[in-house]
């Protein structure tokens, strides 16, 4: 800790060390220390500011450790209140006060996590998985260890070693890979356009954080009932009844609003549970953007914005929420969709044919997808809406309405590379990697395939049991005993038989090795373990 003082005229200026390098971890973080009139926590910074009178001289940014702030000599504190001794001492106690509430409550929001995947060893394509590896789940009442924290597994407990060995590789994070570099394109436009007025990004970044959350963080924060079909077993990975891996970045929306803060972006792996094919893989990487506007930022500038009004108690539509005004619905939707086209024109060119759709989110009314005009198809890239102002107020920015987007960094580099499968993301060849290691992060690439090996195919059929089959089930016992072999798996028939109304289904599972050829006898060996796995786990009859 640190404070230099010098007086100058009827102001002291201290420079202030808020915390030393050591303390803060890589990405962005706030240490809440007091409370504002609204009932939000303030970072260190902010709270100097606003409860001590100082003002900021330069930009305290979130990736800084030192700020420099005036300080009126009129206080009542006296004259001595701005000796060093005395400056330090006020700064520590708001410190101190910060880390003992950062080491007894757990706020701080962003917690390293890079040393969680040393145990995990990632597999080589096509190796064959240990017995072990074809479910994590234990009985109820075993302990489950993940990123430095054991979880209680329950009769909700549904992960697998295939999807735990994904956990802390951090895709988004590796330099040069392919969505590392769409994650920068898009933090880059965002620091150079929307600057704040002292100079600093007007939005901070998250892109460390935990993907272990709450369920309330995934789902109840964000306003989704407690029927709705998103939050089912069998589309999510549930540690336990109580956590889960996030299903989407979404889930730490109410936190950082809770936290004060007004404008971010928060990327990191998600995980869901779904089909089997070259579009889709129970991991992949998101990035949410967040902004709030006060009724100051929104109308300021408007002819006569100082007699218009944020909220009003109405009615809800299709085009507002029952407590905004339609004035401020209207400027929020424009902001979004300006700040959203010029993201897209920056990462595909300008000239680029976009249009909105209408749609529906839980936590945003109203909302919408972006679609772009691209090789003569029109692509969904984007998912976007003005905040729920009940999620907003019940984060205790009340006075505040803002927007949302999500979207999703495979689909993007899919896009932009030309990468035809979403398995290549993982590959470490590198055959593969090298195409993305660019000077320029905007630098236009295309993915050169690697040569295309063959495909095996192989049917598998059974007949389901009476009663708690699920087909996402079948599909993730394929993915964690097949591994990355498996490009994808089609239900290609449908049986009802006519006397025991039984049912059953027959697949295709379609192997290809991303490197080499694959044999019929390995593929076969792997073919006999799925229909042996899925005997003794799922409850079919073999029709095999």
């Amino acid at each position: 800790m640190v404070a230099l003082v010098l007086v100058r005229g009827s102001w002291v200026c201290a420079c202030v060390e808020l915390l030393s390098r050591e303390m803060w971890p890589r990405q962005e973080e706030s240490f809440k220390v007091a409370q504002d009139e609204a009932g939000r926590w303030m970072p260190v910074w902010l709270t100097l500011e606003r409860k001590m009178g100082w003002k900021r001289k330069e930009p305290a940014h979130f990736s800084t450790a030192a700020a420099t702030f005036c300080l009126p000599t009129s206080s009542a504190a006296g004259s001595t209140f701005f000796s060093q001794e005395n400056l330090q001492a006020q700064v520590s106690l708001m410190v101190c006060s910060a880390l003992r509430r950062v080491a007894h409550a757990h706020i701080c929001l962003v917690r390293r996590a890079s040393h969680v995947c040393r145990g995990h060893q990632h597999r080589a394509w096509g190796s064959r998985p240990a017995a072990s590896d074809v479910a994590a789940r234990g009985a109820p009442g075993s302990v489950l260890e993940l990123l430095g924290k054991s979880y209680l597994q329950d009769d909700h407990t549904n992960l697998t070693q295939k999807v735990l060995s994904k956990v802390g590789r951090n895709l988004h994070n590796q330099r040069h890979h392919p969505l590392w570099l769409i994650k920068e394109r898009v933090k880059e436009h965002f620091y150079k356009q929307y600057v704040g007025r002292f100079g600093t990004p007007l939005f901070s970044v998250y892109d460390n954080l935990s993907p272990v959350v709450t369920t309330w963080q995934n789902f109840d924060s964000l306003l989704i009932p407690a029927d709705h079909p998103s939050r089912k077993k069998g589309d999510n990975y549930y540690l336990n009844r109580t956590h889960m891996l996030r299903a989407h970045t979404s889930a730490h929306q109410w936190d950082l609003l809770h936290a004060g803060l007004d404008a971010f972006l928060v990327v990191g792996d998600v995980y869901r549970r779904d089909q089997i094919d070259c579009q889709h893989y129970p991991v992949f990487h998101q990035l949410e953007g967040v902004r709030l506007f006060s009724k100051h930022e929104l109308f300021a500038g408007v002819k006569d914005g100082e007699s218009l009004q944020l909220f009003e108690h109405g009615s809800r539509s299709a085009h507002k929420q029952e407590t905004h005004s339609m004035e401020a619905m209207k400027l929020v939707e424009f902001d979004l969709k300006q700040t959203l086209s010029r993201l897209v024109a920056h990462l595909f060119g300008d000239g680029l044919e976009i249009r909105w759709v209408d749609c529906h989110f839980p936590f945003t009314h109203p909302s919408f997808e972006l679609e772009i005009s691209f090789r003569g198809q029109w692509l969904e890239v984007l998912g976007c809406g003005v905040m729920e102002q009940r999620l907003v107020d019940s984060a205790g920015a009340q006075d505040r309405i803002g927007w949302a987007f999500g979207l999703g960094l495979e689909r993007l580099a899919m896009i932009l590379y030309d990468i035809p499968d979403i398995r290549l993301f993982w590959s470490e060849d590198d055959r593969f990697l090298k195409q993305f290691r660019l000077s320029d992060i905007n630098q236009k690439v295309k993915f050169q395939p690697l040569s295309k090996y063959p495909a095996l195919t192989n049917d598998i059929s059974f007949w389901l049991p009476t009663e708690n089959y699920a087909e996402n089930d079948f599909y993730d016992l394929v993915r964690t005993v097949g591994g990355d072999l498996v490009e994808k798996v089609d239900l290609i028939d449908k049986f009802e038989h006519p006397k025991t109304h039984r049912t059953s289904h027959c697949y295709r599972i379609t192997y290809r090795h991303m490197e080499r050829t694959l044999s019929q006898r390995e593929v076969s060996h792997i073919h006999q373990d799925i229909q042996a796995a899925v005997v003794r786990q799922l409850g079919v009859e073999g029709r095999f």
